[in-house]
């Protein structure tokens, strides 16, 4: 069982960046596949980022590649998403999720547990 906490959400203006957090519990966070999703309103979640547990290898959407990073700290049981150059389009909420499964996937239905979500707003 694995429980996802997100944080570091709010209000930014368009050209500005915010880091989300995300913390895990449980002791096997290193073995799961880890992911970031948004569901902005009236729209179906959509993938963002993602990153293997056995490679460390990173997969973005084409709409937030080269502006957002994701990334991991195992000891801390942590995984981030540094978002810049943030437009309008980037509101949402963003959810973190885990996969048991290596392999990476941009499939919100593989993932095995959610966070809550955290509220992303980008003004114009």
């Amino acid at each position: 069982q694995v429980q996802l906490v997100e944080s570091g959400g709010g209000l930014v203006q368009a050209g500005g960046s915010l880091r989300l957090s995300c913390a895990a519990s449980g002791r096997t966070f290193s073995r799961y596949t880890m992911g970031w999703f948004r569901q902005a309103p009236g729209k179906e979640r959509e993938f963002v980022a993602a990153i293997s547990w056995s490679t460390g290898s990173t997969y973005y959407a084409d709409s937030v590649k080269g502006r957002f990073t994701i990334s991991r700290d195992n000891a801390k049981n942590t995984v981030y998403l540094q978002m810049n150059r943030l437009t309008p389009e980037d509101t949402a909420v963003y959810y973190c999720a885990a996969d048991s499964l290596s392999a990476v996937s941009t499939t919100a239905s593989q993932y095995d547990y959610w966070g809550q979500g955290t509220q992303v707003t980008v003004s114009s």
